[in-house]
């Protein structure tokens, strides 16, 4: 059952519901840990949301993560965790030292929040529980508000279900260059729904869909034992939301999704949304504000980034309209351009809209679930647009694209993740005017794993290319998206990898697109053929030719 703020705050001061929360909890008393049978720190260390001047830093005491209780193999006693951030990875030069409690009610994971540290700057961090020491992470702060930055790279990633793929892509991405990951979404599947990895046996606790606190706790063991996944936490804080498989397939706010079963019963599936709520909070790097309240977690927030860059983290599931037309799709559909229909939610909107007049940064980028840009399926005269995307949501992606120009926003760049496919393509203002201005860009990210090996190019990509005049670019490969962004220019290059069904898979730069300074629309850095899907072939680094 989901943890509610009541059952929180009936614990009656501050110091006590940080020990409950496992936040920061000095003076609140130490707690010994027990004789440890496996590593405690199976899941590995993250953090994430950093601000200039700190970050919250997370891990989970799990000594037997898939213990089929969800409990991670932990005794009912609290334990005391400490943790050290330092300027060195041998942590000569410590920096800040503090200690959290890891309790039962949360599965044994903390969330320490670390403050006053220095701007801009990479920091070292390790936990100790007893005599068992953590791996050691790695994190950043970042630059202060409004201060001249010259540059950001950052990677965007979504859709890894276990039973698809191997992690390939995580061993690469922790290999880069990067000042922040960005997860989309889909970060455990609540089911698997294929056999994709060679060799693979699922043992009996996964074999169930997920509807329960141990069911979700158990399906983020999974993902989170995966050495790929723990090394990029480990290397980078993160941005984390969610998309639909968190909870159930294709969920939208009080209704469930596509299962037939006892939980499309309205009460039965807040139940279930609060459970779910609850195990993303325990498994992520989540701040307290981030802390569920039973069927309720908000997770749409700002990051910045000096002043070159802000990112709006939205949540298109909790708050939307059900989908229209059944779900199926919003052709000769009068429910999916009905005004009053909502992808975000009449406060998430306006908080979006506001903060497109307040903000300073060179590069507005919105951090967004399902594809913004519109997706015709039918190439020939009819249309085939899916109603769980902004599609099915038009007055809100007019109204959020109309705002954007109106409120003078100077380059808007919306990442997104859900579809299994690359995309880059130009965000009109009005798609139902053929002579709507281009105002926006979109770079839709593939999937880690979610749908398999993948193809360059397949039927799906050629009726979308055939039927959608701006976008740019498709590919169903998997893999994710690395950005670097500068002052005059941001760079989004595609980067792919063969297969996943075994692991140990290369990769490279598929394709690369840009976006200038005040000038909306994608433009290709390398220049694919997108008829065939084939590009130019990338030079010995992997990286794609230059535009000249």
């Amino acid at each position: 059952m989901g943890l509610s703020r009541r059952e929180l705050l009936r614990f009656g001061t501050a110091g006590s519901v940080a020990v409950l929360v496992g936040a920061s909890a000095a003076g609140s008393g130490r707690f010994r840990a027990p004789r440890w049978p496996g590593d405690p720190f199976s899941l590995g260390v993250a953090s994430g949301d950093p601000t200039s001047d700190g970050v919250v830093l997370w891990t989970r005491l799990a000594p037997d993560p898939f213990a089929p209780d969800g409990l991670g193999g932990m005794p009912l006693a609290p334990v005391t965790v400490e943790y050290e951030v330092a300027h060195d990875e041998h942590f000569q030069q410590v920096v800040a030292r503090g200690s959290a409690v890891a309790t039962r009610a949360l599965a044994h994971t903390v969330h320490p929040e670390v403050h006053g540290l220095a701007p801009d700057r990479w920091y070292f961090y390790r936990f100790r529980a007893g005599s068992a020491i953590s791996p050691i992470g790695r994190t950043r702060t970042s630059p202060p508000p409004g201060r001249p930055t010259a540059r950001m790279r950052f990677a965007f990633a979504s859709c890894q279900s276990w039973t698809s793929g191997f992690y390939t892509a995580y061993e690469h991405m922790s290999a880069e260059d990067l000042d922040l990951v960005v997860h989309l979404g889909d970060y455990i599947y609540e089911r698997g729904w294929n056999r994709g990895r060679e060799g693979m046996t699922v043992e009996p606790q996964f074999r169930a869909e997920a509807v329960d606190l141990a069911g979700y706790r158990l399906r983020y063991a999974q993902a989170k034992a995966e050495q790929p996944l723990r090394a990029a936490h480990a290397a980078f804080p993160w941005l984390v939301t969610m998309d639909d498989h968190e909870v159930d397939n294709n969920w939208a706010a009080d209704a469930p999704g596509l299962g037939l079963d006892i939980y499309r019963i309205p009460a039965l599936f807040r139940h279930r949304r609060a459970a779910a709520f609850q195990a993303m909070y325990e498994h992520q790097p989540l701040r307290i504000e981030q802390l569920p309240a039973g069927p309720n977690m908000r997770l749409h927030r700002r990051y910045g980034f000096g002043d070159l860059a802000e990112i709006t983290m939205l949540d298109t599931r909790q708050y939307r309209s059900r989908q229209a037309c059944d779900g199926e799709n919003v052709a000769d559909c009068a429910d999916g351009l009905a005004a009053d229909r909502t992808i975000l939610g009449a406060r998430q909107r306006d908080w979006l809209l506001d903060g497109f007049s307040d903000s300073m940064a060179r590069w507005q980028i919105i951090g967004n679930q399902v594809a913004m840009s519109r997706s015709d399926y039918d190439p020939g005269p009819g249309a085939d647009l899916g109603a769980d995307a902004w599609d099915g949501y038009v007055a809100d992606r007019n109204t959020v694209l109309g705002a954007a120009a109106d409120r003078g926003v100077r380059n808007l760049v919306v990442i997104t993740g859900d579809r299994h496919h690359n995309y880059a393509a130009d965000l009109r203002r009005n798609y139902a005017d053929p002579e709507s201005p281009v105002v926006a860009s979109e770079f839709t990210g593939t999937s880690i794993t979610s749908g398999g090996d993948g193809a360059d190019i397949n039927p799906t990509g050629r009726n979308l290319l055939a039927a959608n005049p701006d976008m740019k670019f498709f590919n169903a490969q998997r893999g994710y998206v690395r950005v670097e962004l500068d002052q005059k220019l941001w760079r989004n290059d595609f980067r792919v990898v063969p297969y996943i069904r075994r692991p140990g898979a290369p990769i490279h730069t598929r394709a690369s697109f840009v976006v200038q300074d005040r000038v909306p629309g994608v433009t290709a850095a390398s220049r694919p053929d997108i008829s065939t899907g084939h590009a130019p072939e990338p030079d010995a680094a992997g990286r794609p030719p230059q535009p000249r």
